[in-house]
């Protein structure tokens, strides 16, 4: 048998049968999918989609990597201190853990502030469930992670050459 099949199921695991958004993250150095759980983190994916479709994370940048941990994204200044400007509150649920490939929103100290700022876990990461809001998973591209969170980086966990996030789009 030639080809193959894509297996990848985005029904939602709530079972009310909801299939799932797919967020396609385009960066410098391939390509990350992940489903969107709009069912368990309404507010999380909501503020996710309004800024990936209004172009806001384009151009960006993995401003902060640190393998066998995460790869976080999504700030406007490049430097994990800028938002869009907009906070949401935080969204925790207890099926949503920070598992291998979990896509989650960063924040400051306060648990409320979370704005653009979002990263993805290499590894699992369960010291920070209950703390921030998980909203999706990678379905395809934890290469692209992997390959991500391995590059050479400063004292501040910037990588020295820019992993540019291209594109994010929605569907």
């Amino acid at each position: 048998m030639t080809g193959t099949t894509d297996t990848t199921d985005t029904t939602d695991t709530t079972g009310q049968g909801k299939e799932n958004r797919i967020a396609t993250i385009e960066t410098s150095m391939g390509t990350i999918t992940a489903e969107l759980y709009e069912e368990r983190a309404p507010i999380t994916t909501a503020n996710f989609i309004g800024l990936a479709e209004s172009g806001f994370y384009d151009g960006l940048i993995f401003h902060r990597v640190i393998n066998d941990f995460m790869i976080q994204g999504g700030c406007p200044k490049g430097t994990g201190t800028g938002g869009s400007g907009k906070t949401i509150k935080l969204e925790i649920h207890p099926e949503l853990t920070h598992v291998d490939g979990a896509l989650a929103m960063a924040r400051s100290q306060n648990p409320d502030s979370a704005s653009s700022q979002f990263y993805i876990c290499d590894g699992a990461q369960p010291s920070l469930d209950g703390q921030y809001a998980v909203f999706g998973r990678v379905t395809d591209g934890m290469d692209v992670v992997r390959a991500i969170a391995e590059v050479k980086t400063d004292s501040q966990d910037k990588p020295v050459k820019s992993v540019v996030i291209t594109k994010i789009s929605i569907k």
